[in-house]
């Protein structure tokens, strides 16, 4: 199941190659973040986890997976990794919270969290890169970078919120298959 959430992240970061209209002012709008907080919300936290990292190693072994069919160990060095390295930390926390609570209003906190995270980790890897060893753009300032994420915000917000109702009923459906399954070979 792992090895399903790293072909869809694969897919997620390419979709404007599909939906080109997706790209805003030359930043590919993807579907990453939704792909990272599902793993979590799905697989839980270890192996939503898991096949995050594996989704990244890949990419870093060469595996044009990454947005814009990227990859390659260079992507380190870029203002996004950052983004693609939360998606292990996403997964995770988002799998703590729906393991310590599998409530409907938790699958929703558990996707926001989730989204917030990528951008507060992303968004700052992104601030630093940039004045650290990346050539900063005129002007380039905290709030700038920050202004940047105004565009994927609304798609992420709905998404993670999406993610969540998905998740939560999906379990809902396979619990109830599973406990039908049970009664039937108990009578």
């Amino acid at each position: 199941m792992g090895s399903l959430f790293v072909a869809m992240m694969a897919v997620g970061a390419n979709i404007t190659s599909i939906a080109p209209f997706m790209v805003v002012g030359g930043v590919p709008i993807t579907l990453q973040t939704f792909f990272a907080i599902l793993a979590g919300l799905v697989l839980g936290s270890r192996l939503g986890a898991f096949s995050m990292l594996v989704y990244m190693l890949l990419g870093l072994a060469g595996t044009p997976i990454f947005a814009q069919f990227k990859g390659g160990a260079s992507v380190i060095l870029t203002p996004t990794f950052g983004f693609i390295l939360s998606f292990i930390l996403v997964a995770f926390i988002v799998g703590k919270l729906i393991e310590s609570n599998r409530g409907f209003r938790m699958y929703i906190i558990a996707g926001l969290t989730g989204m917030v995270i990528n951008y507060l980790f992303g968004t700052n890897w992104m601030y630093a890169a940039y004045r650290l060893w990346f050539e900063a753009p005129e002007g380039l300032s905290y709030a700038l970078v920050w202004s940047w994420m105004v565009a994927p915000l609304p798609k992420d917000i709905i998404l993670s919120v999406f993610a969540g109702i998905f998740a939560f009923r999906l379990e809902k459906r396979v619990l109830s298959r599973s406990k039908f399954r049970l009664q039937g070979k108990a009578s």
